[in-house]
């Protein structure tokens, strides 16, 4: 839903008055969105299956990936077992599943930049039972439904009950796209560099980037900011502090 109003027309998007105002409070503080530790997440996925009707693991699979790569559910819906690179553990992310006049389709990734994201050890065994699930089949999808068709962030949030498990977790504001607000901010607070967490976002502005950084950093970097407008101003005044020898 929250991006069909970016993408779509708004007037073809069921309530997109408050699914847009919610769009802009996620631009001005994208970090109070997400979920606080890992523990938490792991709590969250395991709610979620246990709440689905068939107890489908993965349900829970897919928002702990979503979480840790600071991805889409559309782009989760789109790996391929080839584009897991399971020696350097980095996954290309190149595709993104999305609605279409026909129905769900897969295309570019939104921006149409393909890039690389870190896989963090917690993920790997699981990825690798899926891998290994799927040997034979290269271009097989990574992440389906219990039918095997393409995951929807719709159709994730009817069948796990997502409001109700995130309300009694006490996260009500939760939803499937604060996810990659919880990856983002989980990079930027484990001291990720700023142009390294733009690229793993695929942000083509930095400012946006900059917001997943903790308010003590941010604050920092404004410092260095101001020393630097300081040191290049071209005429000093001549009032001002000077330096002098000490015998």
């Amino acid at each position: 839903m929250r991006d069909e109003v970016i993408e779509r027309n708004r007037v073809e998007v069921s309530g997109w008055q408050s699914q847009y105002q919610r769009i802009e409070d996620e631009l001005d503080d994208p970090r109070s969105l997400a979920l606080p530790d890992w523990a938490t997440l792991t709590q969250l996925s395991a709610a979620l299956v246990a709440a689905s009707s068939d107890q489908f693991q993965g349900w829970g699979d897919v928002v702990t990936f979503a979480a840790c790569t600071a991805s889409r559910i559309g782009e989760v819906s789109g790996v391929r077992v080839k584009d897991i690179d399971t020696e350097q553990w980095i996954w290309n992310l190149r595709r993104q599943t999305s609605p279409g006049p026909g129905g769900r389709l897969d295309k570019g990734t939104k921006g149409k930049r393909a890039r690389r994201v870190p896989i963090v050890e917690e993920l790997r065994p699981m990825l690798l039972d899926r891998i290994q699930a799927r040997q034979d089949k290269p271009v097989a999808r990574l992440f389906a439904g219990p039918r095997g068709g393409r995951i929807q962030t719709g159709v994730l949030r009817k069948a796990t009950h997502w409001d109700t498990v995130v309300t009694e977790l006490g996260y009500e504001h939760l939803r499937r796209h604060d996810l990659r607000h919880t990856g983002l901010t989980w990079f930027a607070d484990a001291g990720v560099p700023v142009y390294r967490l733009q690229q793993i976002a695929g942000h083509s502005d930095p400012r946006i980037t900059q917001r997943y950084l903790h308010p003590d950093i941010v604050a920092l970097q404004a410092d260095g900011d101001m020393l630097s407008a300081h040191l290049k101003t071209p005429k000093r005044s001549q009032n001002g502090p000077k330096l002098r020898l000490v015998q």
